[in-house]
C-alpha cells in the first residue's frame, strides 16, 4: 500500500479539488452524461497512474464492440485492476463490486460516479437482484465490468477458477462477452514498493451470443478463463 500513500502525496494539491468534483458527479441527481462523468474519472486516473510511477500498456482495444451493451470479464489480481482498465477502456462502464468495498472512501464515490452496483455475496436473493439489474441495464445499452473469480487471485499471474454464476447477466442479456487479461496488476498496490512498474491490459476478441447460446454458464466461464490464462502465459515478460 506504499504506492497509494505515494500517489496521494504527489497529488496533494489536486486531491481536494478532485474529491469535491468526485462527490458532486457521484450524486444521483447530477445532470452530466455518463460520457462526461467517465471522461473526468479517466483523466484523473491517468494522472494518478503517471505520478504513481505506473505505466499501463494496452492491447486489443479494437476488439471492444462498437455498440454499447457488453460486459467485460477480467481476471482479478489486486486492488489496482480497476485503475488499469479505467485508464485504457475507451467506453464508459459500470462495475459490480463486493458490497463491503462501498464503505471505503474514494471507492464509494467512484462506484457511485460510474453507477456501479454493490453485491452481497452471502445473500442469494440479493445476488439474483443484482443479476437482474445488470441484465436490464446491459439490454438498455450500458456496459459493465465483472470479476468472475469473485475475489483477488493472490497467485500473481495465475488465475483462480471462474464462477459460472457471474456470467448469468451476460447470458440473460444475450450480450457480447469481452475477456480481459490483466498482467502484473498485482504489483502496484500489493507489493510494498514505489519503484516503477509496468502492467498490461489485453482486450481479447469478444464472444458473441450466437457463439455461446445453448452453453451452460460454467462452460462459458471455462472458455473465458482459458483464453485469459493463455494470453497471460504468452505475454509475460
Amino acid at each position: 500500500m506504499n504506492r497509494i500513500a505515494f500517489m496521494v502525496l504527489r497529488n496533494c494539491y489536486r486531491v481536494p479539488i478532485w474529491f469535491y468534483q468526485l462527490c458532486r458527479l457521484s450524486k444521483p441527481s447530477d445532470s452530466h452524461t455518463e460520457e462526461e462523468r467517465y471522461r473526468f474519472l479517466k483523466n484523473v486516473v491517468k494522472k494518478v497512474n503517471k505520478t504513481g510511477r505506473v505505466t499501463v500498456k494496452c492491447f486489443g482495444t479494437e476488439h471492444i464492440p462498437k455498440q454499447d451493451g457488453f460486459i467485460m470479464f477480467p481476471n482479478h489480481q489486486g486492488y489496482y485492476d480497476s485503475l488499469a482498465i479505467l485508464e485504457t477502456c475507451p467506453r464508459p462502464f459500470g462495475i459490480v463490486i463486493k458490497k463491503e468495498a462501498l464503505n471505503w472512501i474514494l471507492v464509494k464515490q467512484v462506484v457511485a460516479l460510474i453507477r456501479g452496483i454493490g453485491i452481497d455475496r452471502n445473500d442469494i436473493r440479493a445476488s439474483m437482484e443484482v443479476i437482474k439489474q445488470v441484465t436490464d441495464q446491459v439490454k438498455n445499452g450500458r456496459n459493465f465490468l465483472i470479476f468472475p473469480e469473485g475475489t483477488r487471485s493472490q497467485k500473481e499471474n495465475q488465475l483462480l477458477d471462474f464462477k459460472g454464476g457471474t456470467f448469468k447477466s451476460a447470458l440473460n442479456a444475450r450480450c457480447p462477452i469481452v475477456p480481459v487479461a490483466l498482467i502484473d496488476c498485482y504489483k502496484p498496490f500489493d507489493i510494498s514498493s514505489i519503484r516503477k512498474e509496468t502492467v498490461q491490459v489485453h482486450y481479447l476478441e469478444p464472444i458473441y451470443p450466437e457463439q455461446y447460446i445453448g452453453m451452460k454458464t460454467k462452460e462459458i466461464a471455462d472458455i473465458v478463463h482459458d483464453r485469459i490464462q493463455k494470453t497471460i502465459n504468452e505475454n509475460m515478460s
